[in-house]
């Protein structure tokens, strides 16, 4: 999305236009990019016909297929996660369907039309991005009643039909993105959306939320202090950055008067400091007043009270985002979603 949240198609486009100046009669394209209903056929089919001189039908098909893969998921792979298939008509349906099979084992599911599997795809990443809005805001409520939200969790999980969603950041390239594209629209057809606009909402004040929380419970305004945020990514062992919310809490901290240090074993240091502006340092530089673990790698599963000990100062904080120390940590303070 652009600025002001609406959706920036431009590498759709260009990828689009790529394409268009090889096309030939008889080729098939397929799109697997989760894009908002009407996308496909309203923005890249037009595109096609323009670069190529040719026409939907009959020179060229089109088909549509969402990706459906989950980073750093080893049970829910590719070829084993039903796979969405659509296209302009029901020949092109057959084939793009022949094609898909060959690669995936799982069910092929034929949707009616290529915006029914737009409109799918859209709705599996907004239905979680309304989900984790919820935990986000009942977390919120409950911090201030004093209750543990990982023990709500836990009771309710023990009723069978209780979907164990979990407050956090919500970063990464779909959950903060997705439903912005059906909001945007879904305005353009006077289309009003409060419960997905709302979710976006309470997901992007997640990471504001999560320093005033750390602060608070620093009893300091953070001046002079010297921070460590462990985790870049959006997600643990995976090295994507994108729309990390990691980089807009060291803003707010820095805002704040505190010296911040990055670090996570998984992401590109270039890549971070170029996406925004922040270096890695490339080795710890005890002490600290304040410890972030972010993101929930594996390398940070193991570390305990000593090991966090020995490289803060003073009445430090904890800060554990995923919940990974609960009931670990004792010569600190701490605090976690």
């Amino acid at each position: 999305v652009d600025e002001r949240k609406n959706p920036d198609l431009t590498c759709l486009v260009e990828a689009t236009r790529t394409v268009a100046r090889y096309l030939k009669r008889g080729d098939y394209v397929v799109y697997e990019s989760t894009v908002y209903p009407g996308c496909t056929e309203e923005v890249c089919v037009p595109l096609l016909e323009k670069g190529s001189g040719l026409k939907l039908g009959a020179d060229f098909k089109v088909g549509y297929s969402p990706e459906r893969i989950n980073p750093n998921d080893s049970e829910h792979t590719f070829s084993n996660t039903a796979k969405i298939v659509s296209a302009n008509d029901g020949q092109a349906l057959d084939e793009v369907a022949r094609v898909y099979a060959e690669v995936v084992a799982a069910d092929l599911c034929r949707a009616s039309g290529i915006r029914v599997a737009e409109a799918a795809k859209m709705t599996e990443n907004v239905q979680r991005s309304v989900n984790i809005a919820l935990m986000n805001e009942l977390q919120r409520l409950f911090s201030r009643m004093g209750i543990d939200m990982g023990e709500v969790i836990d009771m309710a999980s023990s009723k069978w039909n209780f979907v164990k969603y979990r407050p956090g950041l919500g970063g990464g390239h779909c959950i903060p993105v997705d439903p912005l594209y059906l909001v945007s629209a879904a305005s353009k057809l006077g289309v009003e959306m409060p419960v997905t606009s709302s979710g976006c909402a309470v997901n992007d004040g997640m990471a504001a939320y999560v320093v005033r929380s750390l602060l608070g419970a620093m009893g300091s305004d953070g001046r002079g202090a010297r921070a460590l945020l462990m985790g870049v990514t959006y997600k643990e062992n995976i090295d994507d950055i994108r729309n990390s919310r990691i980089a807009e809490m060291v803003g707010l901290l820095e805002r704040e008067g505190m010296s911040v240090d990055v670090t996570d074993p998984h992401a590109d240091p270039d890549k971070v400091y170029a996406m925004y502006g922040i270096r890695p340092v490339p080795a710890l530089r005890p002490p600290y007043d304040l410890i972030v673990v972010a993101v929930a790698h594996d390398e940070y599963r193991g570390l305990d009270d000593a090991y966090f000990r020995s490289i803060s100062r003073g009445a430090a904080l904890l800060g554990d985002i995923c919940g990974l120390y609960k009931g670990r940590i004792k010569s600190l303070g701490y605090w976690s979603l």
